[in-house]
C-alpha cells in the first residue's frame, strides 16, 4: 500500500507539473554509471550482529523530465542496480555465517533539477531525489524475506552538454540512500533471529556517470 501511495503521489505530481505548461518542454532521459561499494552493520553484542558491504555494480535508469520553466525540471525516475552483498552474521549459539547475497535494488524517485548558466548548449544542474527503493534477495536463507520496499532519498548534480537541438550527453554525479535498507532479521532468516539481527543499517551509494537526453516534440 505504501509502495503504491508514494508511486501515485509521484505521477500526480509531476503530471500536474506538465499539465500547467502551455508548451511543455518533455524529454526522455537515459542513464549509465557505477556505483560505489557501501559497508553496512549492525552489532547488538559477541552473539548477535551482522556486517559487510553492497559491491560496487553498473547501474542503468530512465527518466522523463518536464521542464517547468528555464530554470526548473521535474522527473519521474527509474534506477536497476545487480550487485552482491557478502555478509558474516551471527544469531544467537552457533557458528557466524558467511554468506554472498545476490541482490537487486530497483529506486522509483521524483526528482526535481534546478539549472544554471548563459550557455544554451550547456544545462549545469543540482537538485533532490525522493522515493522508494525496492530491495530484493535471489537468495535469502530459509525463513529470511525475498523482498522489501524503503524511503529513499538522493542527491545529484551534473550537465547536459547539447549537441543538437534535440540530443543532449549527460554527465552526472549522484548519492542515493536507502534509509533503514538492509537487515538482518528481515533478510538472512537464521533460524529465529536474535535482536541485534533485527535492526536495520542505513546504504550510501555514491555514484558517476552520464547518459542521454532527448527532446520530445517540436
Amino acid at each position: 500500500m505504501k509502495k503504491l501511495f508514494l508511486f501515485l503521489l509521484s505521477t500526480v505530481l509531476f503530471v500536474g507539473a506538465i499539465s500547467a505548461q502551455k508548451k511543455p518542454d518533455i524529454r526522455l532521459n537515459g542513464y549509465t554509471g557505477y556505483v560505489f561499494d557501501d559497508a553496512i552493520d549492525s552489532y547488538y553484542d559477541a552473539n548477535n550482529y551482522y556486517n559487510g558491504k553492497i559491491m560496487g555494480a553498473f547501474q542503468w535508469g530512465l527518466g522523463i523530465e518536464s521542464k517547468i520553466n528555464r530554470g526548473m525540471g521535474v522527473e519521474l525516475l527509474y534506477m536497476r542496480q545487480d550487485t552482491k552483498a557478502p555478509m558474516r552474521y551471527l544469531s544467537g549459539a552457533g557458528l557466524a555465517k558467511n554468506k554472498d547475497f545476490n541482490i537487486g535494488v530497483n529506486h522509483i524517485m521524483l526528482g526535481i533539477n534546478r539549472y544554471f548558466g548563459a550557455n544554451p548548449k550547456v544545462e549545469p544542474y543540482i537538485g533532490p531525489m525522493v522515493g522508494m527503493a525496492i530491495v530484493s534477495i535471489k537468495n535469502p536463507d530459509p525463513g529470511g524475506n525475498s523482498s522489501i520496499t524503503k524511503f529513499a532519498w538522493g542527491l545529484r548534480t551534473g550537465a547536459n552538454i547539447w549537441a543538437s537541438p534535440k540530443l543532449a550527453l549527460k554527465l552526472q554525479m549522484q548519492l542515493v540512500s536507502v534509509a533503514q535498507g538492509f537487515g538482518g532479521g528481515a533478510y538472512f532468516g537464521t533460524g529465529g533471529a536474535g535482536v541485534g539481527l533485527q535492526s536495520y543499517s542505513s546504504v550510501y551509494q555514491f555514484g558517476m556517470g552520464g547518459g542521454l537526453a532527448f527532446k520530445l516534440g517540436n
